[in-house]
């Protein structure tokens, strides 16, 4: 008999949408995250991205704070947090708070890239000279200042508060190097499938070979990004899921812009090579109805073997939206019965 015992989480970006502010999508990220808390998804994390129009999450700690007062029980954290960009002390000071404020609710998801563009790299890191390379010797500076006693990094420099608290800490990447970190640190691991899919299954394989039990675990822990379009029927998912498609075909552009409404015919807008590098790109996921998802979630699943999906819907009407991970939720439920 086949069981699905995945967790099922969300990644959000606050995405901005034309025509509205940031505040408007605050307003909505927070209401998703009380929508998905109802419906028994099990995290709700937010990414770090700068410079970017159509993304409200660039103070992503602030943002977790502010998802984290609004519900109760749902687990908040980062998608995550851009170590390079950052001083070490600064985020354990932040999650240290935020873990004050929520206990035994903050997750801190950590990534090497810089969530961002050359120019606005080198705005955010003027002070910190760092390019990415040295994120091994960062990560484990912010680790030494939760657990100084394990290794002291800089002594006599605390994070208060921060010190002494077990705060969760993942490892996210979309290539080996990330997945091969987490496994000798004995971390959990996130793969950014939902916009990488072509290293994923390589890239699991060098996670659990290379994992050796740590304090945090005592096996491999795998969550995999995952785009998801769902709505009562296949064809209105495949409307709903141009606006993504514009998205990425701005970025393939070198543009950025706020999310767009939905249009009739993306032919109109991409070439062939375009058309064929995004749907190669979104094939991954999973754009349909819920008979679509409970006969593409159990493949994913028996491919990937995932502890955990996080769920990524980039939909221009809210209240689709929620529709959304409402029917994915509910296919979900099937699927564990």
């Amino acid at each position: 008999m086949y069981e699905f015992n995945s967790k099922i989480s969300v990644l959000d970006l606050a995405p901005i949408l034309s025509g509205s502010t940031p505040k408007d999508s605050f307003r909505r990220t927070l209401e998703l995250a009380q929508h998905a808390e109802k419906l028994g998804y099990h995290r709700y994390w937010l990414a770090e991205h700068h410079n970017m129009p159509g993304i409200g999450s660039s103070a992503t700690s602030i943002l977790i704070g502010h998802i984290a007062s609004g519900t109760k029980k749902i687990r908040v954290g980062s998608g995550g947090i851009m170590l390079p960009n950052h001083a070490p002390l600064v985020i354990a000071e932040q999650f240290g708070t935020l873990e004050s404020l929520y206990p035994g609710r903050i997750d801190l998801g950590l990534g090497r890239a810089s969530g961002s563009d050359m120019r606005t790299t080198r705005a955010l890191r003027r002070t910190l000279g760092s390019n990415g390379d040295d994120f091994p010797d960062l990560l484990r500076e912010l680790r030494s200042y939760f657990h100084p006693e394990d290794e002291p990094i800089e002594p006599g420099v605390r994070a208060i508060p921060g010190e002494g608290m077990d705060i969760p800490i993942w490892l996210l990447g979309s290539s080996g190097f990330s997945a091969q970190l987490a496994g000798r640190l004995g971390l959990p691991f996130s793969f950014a499938s939902h916009f990488a899919p072509d290293y994923l299954l390589q890239a699991l394989d060098l996670y659990r070979s290379a994992f050796t039990p740590s304090r945090m675990l005592d096996k491999p822990y795998v969550m995999i990004g995952l785009n998801v379009i769902a709505a009562d029927s296949a064809e209105e998912a495949s409307w709903l899921a141009t606006t993504d498609e514009q998205q990425v075909l701005n970025l393939i552009r070198g543009r950025t812009s706020e999310y767009n409404p939905p249009v009739e015919n993306m032919d109109a807008l991409w070439n062939e090579q375009e058309k064929t590098r995004i749907r190669k790109q979104m094939d991954f996921g999973i754009i349909g109805d819920r008979t679509t998802i409970l006969k593409k979630l159990p493949v994913l699943f028996e491919e990937t073997k995932a502890d955990e999906f996080i769920v990524t819907s980039h939909i221009y009407d809210h209240q689709a939206r929620l529709r959304s991970y409402e029917i994915l939720a509910n296919a979900v439920n099937e699927l564990r019965q």
